[in-house]
């Protein structure tokens, strides 16, 4: 390092001599009076010390020469209109006047001397990179989908990095007036329409979709549109990344099947969240989970007085808890595995801690595993949920979030149906509590645990075929941090005893992610990679509802959340129900989804050959009972 200084020390020395000398002669159309060269070298003596000293004053020297950009040409003309002004105050000085023409004509020149030989250093280098990735490295073809700035900032990193094997053969652009224009040489060829012509004409290996200031919606007609093309495709997350200048190759992400759907991001108030969050106890069951994990990391950001994890999965409560003191080394935290079955240590918890708020996120949510274990839905959702409840009211919280699910909607399965009796705890302990209790109900999240999308995607690595239940088959979705953002916005929103419900858009064919994701995978489904239809699992329905028909629906100040009205329910007869259903529960019946039907009204049990066997031996039981 200090010896390219010294370098680039003696070549400015050099630069400034040649300058002063050219300056002179072009001064004096070529020929050099003797008065000036009997001055020349106090003149050289002197141009260089002032050259020398404000080039330090600005860094000149402090920069890497083969990234050389516009922020360095600055600094040097900065230096060098500097030493003009400084050269022309102090030869005055010493009684040493030069034609104010001189002092024009030598700072441009010594301008040009000293920025273009930095610049001819930065494209030689560049230059060298190519040729050398040409000879050692295969490079891939890309075309980038947005010629704005981000678009910019993405070629001028391949460009520059001896380290990305890519080369940018072309731009796509939707502004008409960017077409027949280049960036950096490279060509701005056509609109969206142009795409898949595009690709094949310069054999294009990958897509960098480079908009982050555009919708949703027009992203997902974009990559619609090039994953037709059968090539890589990645794309910037967010405008925020270009805002903080944070545009590189490497924040470039997979395309994800969510891209593809194209429905707006829910919005929330994160002052709103930040101010009923700082400074509390909060508590989140299940945090180890999909949406546990994600609430914890959002609540861990705000402040909160302390942050205690409860989760029975102990792996995934270790990762999460290594997560968040990395990232977060001042956090009170507290991880405890516990069961929410289990009474007598949800109090215990409780009156350890003193949570002021509760997002109650452990659940049993696998719709197939629970319909062959009904039993284990309802100790664990519905009594789990009753044991939090309880002791969120005899201890004083001030929040109690549930996170429930749209398949409580008239459910035709025993997870759902025990989402909605946990609807129904939480609302009815509501109407006698200080503590406001609220319900968060949304669709399928994509990527969490036991959702389609891992599904397909091991299905598409082990070479298919995907499987689909039903050509027709159709579910709201949203992303987790959409879901997480919903609850504690309802949170924030919460006087007690809503419902909460996210505007999810219009629902999506099951079949039609699993197309899109296999195309994104780079296959062509039918013939790389077959789907199949293996018929509706037990308890599944063909589409999901957010509301039933008694429980309206109200606005909020955030538009994409509304609030179910609640439901009248008969508290004597719902608790009896309850201690009922425990007792059976803990029994193991082998009745316990037409049990919970006499408490869930809405739940239509899909019954096959061998549960309408069942039920008849059970009625036959019953009747003899009575007799």
């Amino acid at each position: 390092m200090k010896k390219r200084r010294l370098l680039l020390v003696l070549y400015d020395v050099f630069a400034v001599i040649i300058s002063v000398y050219l300056s002179l002669l072009l001064q004096f159309d070529g020929y050099i009076p003797s008065f000036y060269k009997d001055e020349l070298q106090k003149l050289w003596l002197m141009s260089i010390l002032i050259c020398l000293f404000f080039n330090g004053i600005f860094h000149i020297y402090s920069s890497m020469l083969r990234f050389a950009s516009i922020y360095e040409l600055k600094k040097i003309i900065y230096a060098v209109i500097s030493t003009v002004v400084f050269e022309i105050i102090s030869l005055t000085a010493i009684n040493l006047e030069m034609p104010w023409a001189w002092y024009i004509s030598y700072g441009l020149v010594l301008m040009a001397i000293l920025g273009g030989s930095r610049f001819a250093y930065r494209i030689y280098k560049d230059n060298k990179k190519i040729n050398v990735n040409k000879v050692s490295k295969q490079e891939n073809n890309v075309m980038i989908v947005g010629a704005g700035d981000a678009g910019d900032k993405v070629l001028r990193e391949i460009i520059k990095s001896a380290n990305i094997h890519k080369r940018v053969k072309c731009f796509i652009d939707d502004d008409l007036a960017k077409q027949d224009h280049s960036i950096h040489g490279v060509p701005i060829v056509g609109t969206r329409k142009d795409i898949v012509r595009m690709c094949k004409k310069y054999d294009i290996d990958e897509i960098f979709v480079a908009m982050p200031s555009a919708d949703p919606k027009e992203i997902a007609d974009i990559l619609n549109i090039c994953k037709e093309t059968h090539c890589k495709l990645k794309k910037l997350p967010g405008i925020y990344q270009l805002v903080n200048g944070d545009v590189t190759v490497s924040k470039l992400k997979q395309v994800e099947v969510q891209d593809l759907l194209g429905r707006d991001s829910i919005e929330v108030n994160l002052d709103d969240i930040m101010g009923y969050t700082k400074g509390k106890v909060i508590m989140v069951t299940g945090g180890g989970g999909s949406i546990g994990s994600e609430l914890c990391r959002q609540i861990a950001a705000n402040f909160p007085k302390q942050l205690i994890i409860v989760d029975i999965y102990e792996n995934n409560a270790y990762d999460i808890q290594l997560e968040l003191k990395r990232r977060y080394p001042d956090l009170n935290l507290e991880t405890m595995i516990a069961s929410v079955r289990d009474e007598g240590k949800v109090k215990d918890l409780f009156a350890r801690f003193r949570p002021d708020i509760i997002y109650h996120a452990a659940a049993h949510k696998h719709v197939p595993l629970m319909e062959d274990s009904p039993n284990e839905a309802v100790k664990n959702n519905v009594f789990g949920t009753l044991n939090v409840a309880r002791a969120a009211d005899e201890y004083g919280a001030e929040k109690f979030i549930l996170i429930s699910t749209d398949k409580a909607v008239n459910p035709t399965n025993i997870m759902g149906a025990t989402k909605r009796i946990c609807e129904m705890i939480v609302q009815t302990i509501n109407k006698h509590s200080h503590t406001d209790f609220v319900a968060v109900r949304f669709g399928n999240v994509l990527g969490s645990n036991g959702s389609v999308i891992p599904l397909f995607k091991k299905q598409i690595e082990q070479g298919g075929p995907v499987t689909v239940t039903h050509p027709e088959i159709t579910r709201f979705f949203m992303t987790i941090p959409e879901a997480v953002s919903l609850v504690l916005q309802a949170g924030a929103f919460a006087k007690g005893g809503e419902i909460f419900i996210l505007d999810m858009g219009k629902p999506v064919k099951i079949v039609d992610l699993a197309y899109n994701l296999i195309k994104l995978s780079g296959y062509e489904p039918g013939e790389d990679i077959k789907i199949i239809f293996t018929g509706l699992r037990p308890g599944e329905k063909l589409y999901e509802e957010i509301l039933m028909d008694e429980e309206g629906l109200q606005t909020t100040k955030n538009k994409m959340i509304h609030i179910g009205k609640p439901i009248p329910i008969d508290e004597e007869h719902f608790y009896g129900q309850l201690e009922r259903l425990y007792r059976l529960a803990y029994d193991e019946t082998s009745q316990m989804k037409h049990i919970v039907s006499e408490l869930v009204p809405t739940y239509h049990i899909k019954e096959n050959k061998e549960e309408t066997l069942k039920q008849e031996v059970y009625m036959k039981k019953e009747l003899s009972a009575v007799h």
